[in-house]
């Protein structure tokens, strides 16, 4: 393992963390709170280390794929760890476990919190609170690989391990530009949003930090009931961003360059939208009722529709209150999640698309034994390499999903509180049903119970294997070489 070369990259996301405890610094300054102090001399400490330790950049920048999958691991700690100390400082979260549990839940976009009043912090945490959703959202490691130069074809191994979906590829041939083109296009975005949501009437501190948290697909909220108090046409507007940042961006890429033809050929995109307007049309129906007519109805099935398949976890209404049809399609949505190389979580579209031509393909494999056959996704073969880590990935999913209903149900709360907790947090929701639906929080769960969310929020967003590699005990064998024995005699 390249053991200076990690050194070295956790040094550079140190610097970053620190710089970007700019903003609530700048917040804090407008608003005129006391808070800011703590973010000012966190900024100082986090960049003065980050300085000292990446001050040399070492010779050898190879970056295997193991290495990648400790460094991703290991930044995603330190930025959550290091990042809820202005909370513990503030008072606003005194609890180490809560702390760290409200930052890893910002970092890996999940949404799922511990306060009970929102509205009692100060504008200063709010921002770094929601800041923590919108660098998450593309991820750290990409933002690294956009602003530091850092050469050498393996660095496609740091990318990978942290972006999200089956496959990740260059859409540009330097990895670097890549990842340069990815940050412009979700920074575009984020200020389209900014504006269009200020210019529509909602105030400027909310627009910010609901357009980070519609970027990211985080879910933090400003206000105690989510977007319930906001008018409909805000929910509107979020509701759309939200489907938007859920789409693959290579989609945006091909448009901005005009590559019309391959944008419109992305299946998984296709596959997507039919999904989202599908269940909105039956939550709708099944809903019509409880809002007296459709015109509400469909508003609010499309948020919450658009909330849950991108992960977002913003709210419009108690939908723990709906009928079961339609808790059970936001379930399966919590699961299928987002397309792939977006914000968004789940397991991702790309993947049920490539298991279901899987499945379809070994049924045909049975009626006619002697054909060979090839899985095709957008003209393209599917690699048997591809098809391996995607059913990995799901028996993977699924012994970390039971295990950690199996832990958390220790503490004897009701099957689909467990349930949804768990798929919540692993699928980088939020919101759950039950005990931790849309009106409620995590703060009644034990320390162990919110460490295993901790995890599952961790790996849900880093896709499961770089978390699971980088705690596994073989990943350092041979890193420290045991001390040769004294000769007697």
């Amino acid at each position: 393992m390249n053991v200076r070369m990690l050194v070295y990259i956790l040094g550079k996301v140190l610097l970053i963390e620190g710089v970007l405890m700019v903003l609530p610094v700048i917040c804090g300054c407008f608003y005129g709170e006391s808070q800011l102090i703590y973010y000012i001399a966190l900024a100082a400490i986090y960049i003065g280390i980050g300085l000292i330790v990446s001050r040399k950049k070492p010779k050898n920048m190879t970056v295997f794929i193991k290495d990648g999958c400790v460094a991703t691991a290991l930044s995603w700690i330190v930025l959550s760890i290091c990042g809820c100390i202005p909370f513990i400082l503030t008072g606003e979260i005194p609890s180490f476990t809560d702390a760290v549990f409200e930052t890893a839940s910002g970092f890996s976009t999940t949404g799922a919190s511990i306060l009970t009043n929102v509205e009692a912090m100060s504008h200063t945490s709010l921002m770094w609170r929601s800041l923590t959703h919108w660098i998450g959202g593309m991820g750290v490691l990409v933002f690294l690989l956009a602003v530091v130069p850092m050469a050498g074809g393996s660095n496609m191994n740091l990318m990978r391990a942290e972006s999200p979906g089956p496959t990740v590829g260059k859409i540009v041939p330097k990895v670097r530009s890549t990842a340069k083109m990815l940050y412009l296009i979700y920074l575009a975005m984020t200020i389209a949003e900014i504006i269009i949501l200020f210019a529509c009437g909602m105030p400027l501190f909310d627009s910010i930090c609901s357009a980070f948290g519609t970027a990211g697909t985080g879910g933090f909220g400003v206000r105690n009931d989510s977007f319930a108090s906001y008018a409909p046409h805000i929910q509107w507007i979020v509701a759309v961003f939200m489907i938007m940042f859920g789409a693959n961006f290579n989609f945006y890429y091909y448009f901005t360059t005009r590559q019309i033809n391959k944008a419109f050929k992305m299946s998984e995109v296709r596959v997507y939208l039919i999904i989202v307007a599908a269940a909105t049309g039956i939550i709708c129906f099944s809903v019509r009722d409880i809002y007296g007519g459709l015109g509400e109805a469909l508003r609010h099935s499309f948020f919450q529709v658009s909330t849950i398949i991108t992960t977002t976890g913003f709210a419009t209404t108690d939908f723990d209150l709906w009928p079961s049809v339609a808790k059970f399609l936001l379930l399966s949505l919590m699961i299928i999640g987002a397309c792939a190389s977006s914000t968004g979580g789940g397991i991702k579209v790309a993947r049920f698309q490539i298991m279901f031509k899987t499945i379809k393909r070994e049924i045909h494999t049975y009626i006619h034994p002697r054909t060979v056959k090839k899985i095709h996704v957008d003209g393209k073969t599917v690699d048997t390499d591809v098809e391996h880590s995607v059913a990995l990935y799901f028996f993977i999913y699924l012994v970390v999903f039971a295990t950690s209903m199996f832990i958390v149900s220790f503490e004897g709360h009701d099957l689909v509180t467990v349930f949804s907790s768990v798929a919540a947090t692993l699928n980088n929701i939020g919101p759950g049903l039950s005990m931790v639906g849309p009106t409620q929080n995590y703060s009644f769960f034990s320390p162990l119970s919110k460490w295993v969310f901790i995890f599952d929020m961790l790996a849900g967003r880093l896709e499961l294997m770089p978390l699971i590699v980088f705690l596994n005990p073989s990943t350092y064998k041979g890193i420290i070489k045991k001390a040769p024995k004294k000769v007697q005699g």
